[in-house]
């Protein structure tokens, strides 16, 4: 493949992972990574070494989140990485997830910036690096550049 074919492939496969990270076909996610995936969340110090491990994280981020909205700021790739930044906002409804900073019924805005190391049109490495803060907070605030795709949930 040439490397701009490499790229667009790239972007597909981070495209579909995130296309499927929802309750229902998060295993479809997963199934785009290696079998020899990391997958890391430097935040709250988790480090997963196999995609059965990772889906688990994601079913406590489901069972724990209630997404109020999304905003998505830039997505792009070389031949061996992509680079995700989004933000999510939203409450704290279970105390599934490891090391989350806040307790139960917090609302917040979670920064989401995400690295995928690339090989062979799969996900090898995940490292989500989410900075979670309280909404309202001093620290809550960010750029979002004009025309960045916003999405509300109800």
């Amino acid at each position: 493949l040439s490397s701009e074919e490499i790229i667009k492939r790239n972007l597909e496969i981070v495209e579909a992972h995130f296309h499927n990270e929802t309750p229902e076909n998060v295993h479809k996610a997963v199934a785009l990574y290696t079998d020899d995936i990391v997958w890391e969340g430097p935040a709250r110090g988790l480090v997963f070494f196999n995609a059965e491990d990772a889906l688990a994280g994601y079913h406590d981020i489901f069972s724990s989140l209630r997404i109020l909205k999304h905003t998505h700021l830039r997505r792009f790739a070389t031949e061996d990485v992509v680079f995700d930044d989004c933000i999510y906002e939203c409450e704290y409804v279970e105390d599934h997830m490891e090391n989350f900073p806040f307790p139960k019924g917090t609302k917040v805005r979670m920064r989401l910036a995400h690295i995928f190391e690339m090989r062979d049109g799969k996900i090898a490495k995940e490292i989500a690096y989410e900075i979670i803060r309280r909404v309202g907070d001093p620290n809550d605030r960010d750029f979002i550049p004009e025309g960045s795709a916003v999405t509300v949930f109800e």
